[in-house]
């Protein structure tokens, strides 16, 4: 075997165990990322879970405060009550617990204008 056939056959080993540590290397980190989607797949099923939990939540509140409102207007025959309110699309998620928190003073500030329109009433 001459010196060329020698490098040739030397450079073919290394080529090849290159080429095996490469694909043992890919497999490891296929793993190692299929590991970490899996987590961050149970990790967003978790958010979406307790945003629902959260949205539910917030969707009976309003419902309490609507329906609480509506015993306190449904006797002014001269107010359109119209429909019950909806969810609004374009509401910022981060800001839910300061929308609901806007609802009791100014369900104060309605059972006062109507404490005040019956107060007019009765003269």
């Amino acid at each position: 075997m001459s010196d060329d056939n020698a490098t040739a056959a030397m450079r073919y080993k290394e080529i090849i165990a290159l080429s095996r540590g490469s694909g043992e290397n890919l497999r490891a980190w296929e793993l190692e990322r299929a590991n970490a989607l899996e987590s961050e797949i149970a990790e967003a099923r978790e958010a979406i879970t307790a945003a629902t939990e959260r949205e539910q939540r917030a969707a009976e509140r309003a419902t309490r405060w609507w329906k609480m409102a509506l015993h306190n207007v449904e006797r002014l025959n001269f107010l359109d009550l119209g429909e019950n309110p909806q969810p609004v699309m374009t509401a910022r998620p981060q800001y839910l617990e300061r929308y609901l928190e806007e609802v009791k003073p100014s369900y104060q500030e309605l059972v006062q204008a109507v404490l005040a329109l019956g107060w007019r009433a009765k003269r």
